[in-house]
């Protein structure tokens, strides 16, 4: 059964969770930082997703992704460096007394640490954000109904040079496949949103390190 996840209860609960992962790691430096955002759609928990734009250079063009980017030396602290990007990328203006905490690092190909930042937004409708569209070519959210649902749950099989390396969750189904450091950032997230109700096929992603 899905928890109430946007109740005051499980803030509260999701909060208390994160609350010695947000003070450790606030302040600490990163290159980088995403915005999670837990929103209402229609009454429907769901997470909000961005499309990079295909006109963007590097190797992300046109993946999903959760608003956010690289951190700005203006910038106070990660917090602000995901509240910034999410407030240029989708011209949404989040509180920071709506952050709910620090969610598990990752790293990408480089080594370098990005923070996901959870907050909730409240309810909205993907379709009246007004996007930068130099940055992000859609908006779109998934329920966390449909990301718990095992038959939109996979994993993917990484190799290089004809070898195994290692193996991260990809969700399926949707209107774009959701992959990569952000798929492994939701799986952290329902983890943490919805214990009894996710349970990873793997005990934890293994990220490359290289």
């Amino acid at each position: 059964m899905l928890p109430d996840c946007l109740s005051a209860e499980g803030e509260r609960r999701c909060r208390r969770l994160l609350a010695g992962a947000t003070a450790r790691l606030r302040a600490r430096p990163a290159a980088a930082a995403v915005l999670v955002p837990l929103c209402s759609v229609r009454g429907v928990p769901a997470l909000l997703y961005t499309l990079r734009s295909s006109r963007l250079a590097g190797r992300h063009k046109g993946d999903v992704s959760f608003p956010g980017g690289k951190c700005d030396p203006a910038d106070q602290d990660v917090v602000h460096t995901a509240l910034r990007e999410t407030r240029e990328e989708l011209g949404l203006a989040v509180p920071e007394e709506h952050v709910w905490g620090i969610l598990q690092p990752v790293h990408d190909r480089g080594k370098a640490p990005v923070v996901p930042v959870l907050a909730s937004v409240g309810p909205l409708d993907p379709q009246n954000l007004r996007p930068n569209r130099e940055e992000v070519d859609e908006v779109f959210a998934l329920p966390l109904a449909h990301l718990l649902q095992a038959q939109n749950q996979g994993y993917t099989h990484f190799c290089q040079g004809g070898c195994f390396r290692y193996t991260l969750p990809v969700f399926l189904h949707g209107p774009h496949r959701v992959w990569g450091l952000t798929a492994v950032i939701t799986e952290f997230t329902l983890q943490l949103l919805a214990p009894g109700a996710y349970q990873p096929r793997l005990a934890s992603p293994e990220l490359p390190r290289g």
